[in-house]
């Protein structure tokens, strides 16, 4: 049996309301393109966007969001808490400078980025920063829930959290996150991570679900070509309905209009092809933590092994 070839699906969250299965990624957008990319992907029928305050980019993805003319009720906006307004006094100012850059009255979906409290006093985004061990990111994560009473954003969720993490906070805060976004592909199933969070109500969104090109190139792996060629499709787009058949979100970067284009229509693939995918065993993780915290990450984000 076949998952239906569909950009239409939408995942309901804790909150009832609908996010897209699909959403257009900003991390790692070439500076300048990123507008005229978010513009081109709303035109084309995303109505899912992702950002976050660290990819510095959000005043572009707001100018894209204006020019598409698409009413913003339409539109499902995820932004994230960057590591360095982690004190719970801080928390509140986060959001105010993402919306500020984004020209937006509220988002949809706002994430803590990740459990660790950062310093970067001077320069935030040369070196290796400094690790702020006195911040609790479940104290963060209160002050997160807090913004829910001001309409600024209309749901929380977290990025990065490992199974321990999470255990960890739904035994200490209120508000159950409506999503956890993390890296996933086949190379990087992370299977018991996305178990734990479907028992949880915990929607799961993929960050890389592409992989990486700049390493080990997952659209050139056999089992995903096979198929692309079988069922007349990219590897892209076999990649992304292995995710969203999962019961995951997905959201691939691009700045070109064609790949834009080609990443919103899903393949259509069969249970026979999604166990293919499932049986894959070469293992690669792309985004590696280590290589921003240096060894202050080591031992907080308890990832599934690679």
């Amino acid at each position: 049996m076949s998952s239906p070839a569909t950009s239409a699906q939408s995942f309901t969250l804790n909150t009832g309301a609908k996010m897209p299965a699909i959403g257009l990624g900003t991390w790692r957008s070439e500076p300048g393109l990123v507008a005229k990319a978010v513009e081109e992907a709303i035109r084309a029928g995303y109505r899912h966007i992702d950002g976050a305050w660290m990819y510095r980019n959000e005043s572009e993805v707001g100018e894209g969001i204006r020019n598409s003319g698409v009413p913003r009720s339409e539109l499902f906006v995820t932004t994230k808490l960057w590591n360095t307004f982690h004190k719970p006094e801080d928390v509140a100012k986060g959001l105010d400078e993402s919306l500020r850059d984004l020209g937006l009255d509220y988002v949809d979906m706002y994430l803590m980025h990740s459990t660790l409290s950062i310093t970067l006093p001077d320069k935030p985004y040369e070196g290796i920063p400094e690790c702020d061990p006195q911040v609790d990111f479940v104290e963060t994560y209160k002050a997160m829930e807090k913004l829910l009473e001001t309409g600024k954003t209309r749901a929380i969720g977290v990025s990065n959290f490992s199974q321990a993490n999470l255990e960890r906070l739904l035994a200490n805060t209120s508000v159950v996150p409506d999503t956890n976004q993390v890296e996933l592909h086949p190379y990087l199933p992370q299977p018991k991570l996305v178990e734990f969070c479907k028992a949880n109500r915990i929607l799961v969104t993929a960050y890389s679900p592409l992989g990486s090109t700049a390493e080990f190139n997952l659209r050139d792996d056999p089992v995903i070509t096979e198929i692309a060629k079988a069922r007349n499709v990219t590897p892209s787009q076999v990649l992304l309905a292995w995710g969203v058949k999962r019961g995951t979100v997905v959201i691939p970067k691009s700045t070109n209009k064609e790949r834009i284009i080609e990443n919103f229509h899903l393949a259509g693939i069969t249970d026979e092809d999604f166990a293919k995918i499932n049986a894959i065993t070469h293992r690669a993780r792309f985004a590696e933590p280590g290589n921003f915290y240096g060894k202050a990450y080591q031992g907080m984000f308890g990832f599934e092994e690679a």
